[in-house]
């Protein structure tokens, strides 16, 4: 059993900050600003198919004597996180309560926290004291927060914004139709449950999709048992669990069943799948497994967040195997100078990554490689940064995302010394980002004139002359996008995979035609039937 004791004496200065007054009439989420790290949604065409089924199978009704109440969701952070608020909206939803897209129509309004770095903290403040104002402005009766952020600061939480009725950490999911049906208010879960109990959901268990219906994530494990100094997942998700290898294949069946087109694998390091299990080569049997379940239509398998030190030939055989599994890993290195990466607690060196990247790309031809990086770490030189430059420039990575470091007070490098100003974070996140925005830049420009599957995600955000689509190689939420500007001769529907050929290229993202018709007769998803409350920027 793991024991994730929450700090009681950790501080919290951003509870700190000014919030200007609102008005008690207000009564929608216009001018709210709510930053969410997520890339936006595209906006999705409507799509009616009253004969697909729900993906949920259980008995909805509500029991015999119970209040029927309207449960709003506003979930923060990574799409491990997501998965949390969809299995807390399932466990409501098969209690027969019913969700909602307005918070000013919310009986009870959940926020699920994100604690990672300062940025998603305060977006996890901002975004409670927003949600607050509702039980003055709206029918709100209750305002639970949930998540990360309530294994840090647990004690903090209640003691300093008196309008939050209840809090729950990450191993109490189960618990949210207690608290939102009156137990345990202000006292963490129900009488029953026990928050340092760890928690991993399975394929039994309630769950509401809030994505598109043709793309979604399945958690397959939870917790982190890797000792990095900058990070403080361990100590709120507890050691590495994984979850039964025949429950994720049925989780699996179920969703390809309902005509969901794109699952993405997570965990905090999914390429340790299966060890605590004593499964051999947990990750790729997986993979393979799932590669080889039975479909009406194409389908995408992707797995995220892999550790270096895991990736084996066995795992790269398998991807270059399966054309059902997408050509792409994502895999943070963090950085590439020895000497950060030992005061990380991750070790190994850039040489020894450039030598990986190889053996990757000559196993998968096509491969599209994803990393991300932490500049500023305590200690970090001009030579240290230097040394990351130059790697970068020599591994031409598809994608790369730059974080500044964060000085976590419950992280390990907290207390080391030779901390990086912050102006200087900010000038080597932007000097790295430049970099990678130039090579990105040119592997674009080198895909003109080249046809590739798409898989359609509705008319885009930016005008309604183009739809939005993505290729395999580019993971939703993080990566860049594709946009249609030629439908060709049949128009797209969303949920579709088509075949695009690229005829312009940007920083980021693609512009093309498609060329075919859709051969697929399988029944299209429904778009977003369950929706979280939406942050309006």
């Amino acid at each position: 059993m793991t024991t994730l004791q929450p700090r009681n004496d950790a501080s919290l200065p951003f509870w700190r900050h000014n919030h200007a007054p609102r008005p008690n009439n207000s009564n929608s989420l216009n001018g709210i600003k709510i930053v969410s790290y997520l890339r936006p949604r595209a906006a999705r065409p409507a799509i009616s198919d009253p004969a697909r089924p729900t993906l949920l199978s259980w008995n909805f009704a509500s029991l015999p004597g119970s209040t029927t109440l309207k449960v709003g969701f506003v979930s923060l952070g990574c799409p491990k996180n997501l998965v949390d608020t969809e299995v807390m909206m399932g466990h409501l939803v098969s209690r027969g309560h019913e969700l909602t897209q307005q918070p000013a129509d919310a009986d009870v309004l959940v926020v699920n926290t994100c604690s990672f770095i300062d940025p998603a903290k305060q977006e996890s403040v901002d975004t409670i004291l927003e949600m607050a104002e509702f039980k003055k402005s709206g029918r709100a009766q209750k305002l639970i927060v949930a998540g990360c952020m309530v294994e840090r600061y647990r004690d903090d939480i209640r003691r300093n914004i008196p309008e939050v009725d209840a809090v729950l950490g990450t191993n109490e999911l189960d618990a949210i139709v207690a608290v939102c049906e009156g137990a345990g208010l202000c006292e963490g879960a129900a009488p029953n449950a026990n928050p340092f109990e760890p928690y991993l959901y399975h394929d039994l268990t309630p769950r509401v999709l809030s994505t598109a219906r043709h793309y979604t994530y399945i958690k397959i494990a939870e917790g982190c048992d890797h000792p990095c100094s900058f990070c403080v997942i361990p100590q709120f998700r507890g050691n590495f669990r994984s979850r039964r290898f025949e429950s994720v294949i049925v989780e699996a069946t179920r969703m390809f069943a309902q005509g969901v087109r794109e699952i993405n694998l997570i965990g905090q390091d999914t390429t340790s799948y299966g060890e605590d299990l004593g499964i051999k080569g947990g990750l790729p049997n997986l993979l393979a497994r799932l590669a080889q379940i039975e479909t009406t239509h194409s389908k995408w398998i992707r797995f995220l967040y892999c550790y270096p030190n895991r990736i084996t030939q066995k795992l790269l055989d398998t991807i270059a195997e399966h054309s059902a599994l997408v050509k792409y890993i994502d895999m943070p290195l963090q950085h590439a100078s020895a000497a950060v990466l030992k005061r990380m607690k991750r070790g190994s060196h850039g040489d020894y990554f450039l030598k990986l990247l190889e053996r990757i790309r000559a196993t998968i031809p096509g491969v599209a490689i994803r990393t991300s990086m932490i500049v500023g770490f305590p200690g970090e030189t001009e030579a240290d940064f230097e040394t990351l430059r130059q790697f970068v420039q020599a591994a031409q990575f598809d994608r790369l995302g730059v974080f500044s470091y964060s000085d976590e007070e419950t992280s390990g490098s907290y207390h080391l010394d030779a901390k990086v100003d912050a102006r200087t974070i900010y000038n080597r996140r932007r000097n790295l980002m430049g970099l990678q925005r130039r090579i990105s830049k040119k592997r674009n420009r080198k895909m003109i004139g080249q046809e590739v599957d798409v898989l359609v995600e509705g008319p885009s955000q930016e005008t309604d002359l183009l739809w939005q689509a993505r290729m395999s190689t580019q993971a939703p939420e993080i990566d860049g996008v594709c946009y249609l500007n030629d439908f060709g001769d049949v128009s797209p529907r969303l949920g579709e995979i088509r075949r695009m050929r690229i005829t312009e290229a940007h920083d980021y993202d693609l512009i093309g035609a498609l060329i075919d018709s859709p051969a697929e007769s399988a029944p299209f998803p429904l778009e977003q039937p369950f929706p979280i409350l939406a942050a309006v920027r």
